[in-house]
């Protein structure tokens, strides 16, 4: 599901747990990525909190590594350190219809 989040477009932990049928589970989400190699591909830090947040200790390497990712993409901070989920969220369904099945 990571993988499908386009470039300046962020998700949070919660919608990735639903979309990947682990509906509830945000912490299974934000486990997986922590478990990834650092060579990893997966867009990762495209997976912000419910509050539009980077969820990493701000002020650590991590937290400015995945805001500068962020920001390279085009996804903008306010002042407090929060993305506009309602500008950067990204839909699926408006990329990805859902196929009607036929009766």
């Amino acid at each position: 599901m990571v993988r499908r989040i386009p470039r300046g477009r962020v998700a949070t932990y919660g919608q990735v747990a639903e979309l990947a049928g682990l509906a509830r589970q945000p912490r299974l989400v934000g486990y997986a990525l922590h478990a990834l190699p650092s060579t990893t591909t997966v867009p990762w830090q495209r997976v912000i909190n419910a509050r539009g947040m980077v969820s990493l200790r701000p002020g650590g390497d991590g937290w400015l590594r995945q805001r500068l990712l962020l920001e390279r993409e085009g996804v903008l901070f306010d002042a407090r350190g929060r993305v506009s989920l309602e500008k950067f969220r990204w839909h699926p369904s408006r990329r990805w219809p859902v196929k009607k099945v036929r009766k």
